[in-house]
């Protein structure tokens, strides 16, 4: 066996290789887990004691003779990779593909920049809300049909404890802690115990403004909702108000705009009427002040709301509503172009 080392230690001192597919054969060869060395590191375990030693010795010689052969080769062939012959190296490489934010998310991000350009602040707030957040302190009376399970998703069947109807609920924690005046403007995800329809979705997101102040009136909201609507739509776009009616507002009103696919004229879209609705809006009701801690003597306001993803067909003509939560790259892509 002493001489098999020897010969084998010979071999690998005196080795060369002209590629690096020959190194890495040489290292295969000798040093993997079925290599010559490992096979006369198993057939040292019957040498006897006699020999031990010096053949151990020997042994971990021709390891290391062999592992500093293979790092030589590594190092002299590195520059001649058999792949990269003939290759232009300072050729530019495959451009990549860039992504975008999400249709809703650039939505989004426009409305706020416009109230921004209003004086509103963004606040933001916990999805999950209790019951005086989300309706007691909104003028929600007991017996309304949102509280009903079929509308509301709640946590745990605790009836105190649900997921966020409507981004107002911030709106109430912000009353509660923030001085007047109010000027604030409150985006995020809703959640309503809803049929998924091209129209309808149990996941969808919010935009709210709430303006609390002296002597705020109705032209206040209105001088405010044309101003947005231009600012969104374009500057020939005209809106009107319908009467609604909200448990926190007090007059309340729908809000449309004159469709800004046929301008007016009537299409398929606006189903012949030439206009769009996008928002709710209305006079913050006394009641909802005053259960907030505010004088309502003194002061005023007004509140409005508004669907993204509505906003968001309506720009660009979608028709279904759920194509904005299945991740389709290609609607990605053709959106993306569009916008």
């Amino acid at each position: 066996m002493l001489k098999k080392i020897r010969q084998l230690l010979s071999e690998i001192t005196a080795f060369s290789a002209q590629s690096a597919e020959e190194a890495e054969q040489f290292r295969i060869r000798h040093l993997s887990k079925k290599g010559t060395i490992a096979l006369l590191f198993e057939e040292f375990k019957q040498v006897s004691g006699e020999q031990k030693r010096e053949m151990g010795q020997l042994l971990n010689e021709l390891k290391i003779a062999a592992l500093a052969k293979v790092n030589e080769l590594k190092e002299a062939l590195s520059g001649q990779d058999e792949r990269l012959e003939g290759l232009d190296l300072f050729l530019p490489g495959d451009p990549l593909k860039t992504g975008s934010r999400h249709p809703i998310t650039i939505v989004k991000n426009e409305i706020l920049s416009i109230f921004d350009r209003l004086g509103f602040v963004v606040s933001e707030g916990p999805e999950i809300e209790d019951d005086w957040h989300n309706f007691s302190a909104l003028n929600f009376p007991q017996e309304h049909p949102a509280r009903d399970m079929q509308d509301t998703f709640f946590i745990g069947k605790n009836p105190d404890i649900l997921l966020h109807t409507h981004t107002s609920s911030v709106q109430v924690r912000d009353m509660e802690t923030h001085e007047l005046p109010l000027r604030l403007v409150t985006p995020g995800r809703v959640f309503r115990n809803e049929a998924i329809s091209a129209r309808a979705h149990c996941i969808f997101h919010q935009v709210e403004a709430l303006y609390i102040d002296e002597q705020v009136s109705f032209a206040d909201l209105k001088q405010t909702l044309t101003y947005f609507a231009k600012e969104l739509f374009g500057t020939e776009t005209r809106i009107r108000l319908r009467p609604s009616y909200f448990p926190f507002t007090e007059p309340s009103a729908e809000m449309d705009v004159s469709c800004t696919l046929c301008h007016g004229k009537g299409c398929n879209v606006c189903k012949g009427t030439g206009w769009l609705e996008i928002l709710g809006c209305g006079m913050v009701d006394p009641n909802v002040l005053e259960l907030n801690g505010i004088d309502k003597e003194k002061y005023s306001g007004f509140a409005l709301g508004m669907g993204v993803e509505r906003i968001a067909m309506l720009k660009y003509g979608i028709r279904d509503l759920r194509l904005f939560f299945e991740n389709d790259i290609r609607f990605l892509e053709q959106l993306s172009a569009a916008i």
